[in-house]
């Protein structure tokens, strides 16, 4: 009987839980569900939104609940709607085409995104090609390379792609990148991009977002001694996505959830601490959702592990504050 006892100790011992910090929502996310909010509220319902105003079911599941109507293309917005464009950013022709429609808009881009899309205009008004480092199809890619005009940019997804290139050894040329990369994979297509072309321009700061790099330090910082390392976000967010790349980067398993439901509690045998994350897109309250989840499957023991402290706050449409 006693040499049981070991096995029902190890079964009931409290699982030690690391929560990231820095975690969820950016301010850029912030700052487009409030400018959704703003407008159901100055307007009245239904609002539409072209584009997951943020890459989250739950929270475009909330704003759908408070009039919100989300749609592909702008041609699916009746005459005389207001119209939302999602944080990602869209192509220089969409908000052209609102216009040209007599759309009341509302631009949610995140303005670190709007900033990729004026460095962008610079580069190519100063005749150089822009080699843009990014995720084909994501829908900041599509809005950044919709800014100028077609031919003056390619997409760079990989160190192999720039292999590829076939550029002249002189050509005047620029590199910019998606906002929400690995840091560590970016780093390595630019240095690689900057060895193949040593005149080539790029910006005075990096462009991966603070939230995203901070988001990415702070499970560099745990995931080392977790298990199992859960990052809560949904399988089309960049910046997630990159999360579990990071940890599994570290030799850490990782798994992406949407919600606690999805969790499998076999998952946790064997795992003695398990790490905690959210993407930037995501809300607090279902990282709480999954902390309660977990503390109904084991007794836990949650720390908090800071590796940052983020104050950023960006203004709302003009529009919006009269």
């Amino acid at each position: 009987m006693n040499a049981s006892l070991p096995d029902v100790a190890a079964e009931t011992a409290p699982l030690r839980l690391l929560i990231a910090a820095p975690r969820g929502f950016c301010a850029g996310v912030d700052r487009a569900i409030e400018i959704v909010e703003r407008a159901l509220q100055r307007y009245g319902a239904p609002v539409y939104v072209r584009h997951e105003i943020v890459h989250n079911r739950f929270v475009v599941d909330g704003l759908k609940a408070k009039g919100a109507i989300f749609v592909e293309e702008l041609d699916q917005v009746p005459d005389g709607a207001p119209v939302v464009f999602s944080a990602h950013g869209v192509p220089k022709v969409v908000p052209q085409d609102a216009t040209a429609r007599g759309l009341d808009w509302l631009d949610a881009t995140c303005p670190l995104v709007s900033k990729v899309h004026r460095q962008a205009e610079r580069q190519v008004e100063a005749g150089r090609h822009i080699l843009f480092v990014g995720h084909k199809g994501h829908p900041e890619v599509i809005g950044t390379m919709g800014q100028v005009p077609e031919g003056s940019i390619s997409l760079v997804e990989t160190v192999d792609d720039v292999a590829k290139l076939s550029f002249p050894a002189d050509a005047p040329l620029a590199f910019l990148t998606q906002t929400t990369l690995s840091v560590d994979d970016t780093a390595e297509i630019v240095a690689a991009l900057r060895a193949k072309f040593p005149q080539i321009a790029g910006p005075k700061a990096e462009d991966i977002c603070y939230a995203t790099s901070n988001r990415q330090e702070a499970v560099k910082a745990i995931a080392g001694e977790c298990d199992l390392l859960l990052v809560i976000g949904a399988p089309n967010s960049s910046n997630s996505l990159r999360l579990v790349e990071v940890a599994e980067r570290m030799g850490t398993r990782s798994r992406l959830i949407q919600r606690a439901n999805e969790i499998d509690p076999e998952w946790l045998e064997g795992v003695n601490t398990l790490g905690l994350t959210a993407g930037a897109s995501a809300p607090e309250v279902l990282v709480r959702e999954v902390v309660a989840k977990i503390g109904e499957l084991r007794p836990i023991s949650e720390e908090t592990v800071t590796t940052a402290e983020e104050k950023m706050v960006f203004k709302l449409p003009r529009q919006l504050l009269d």
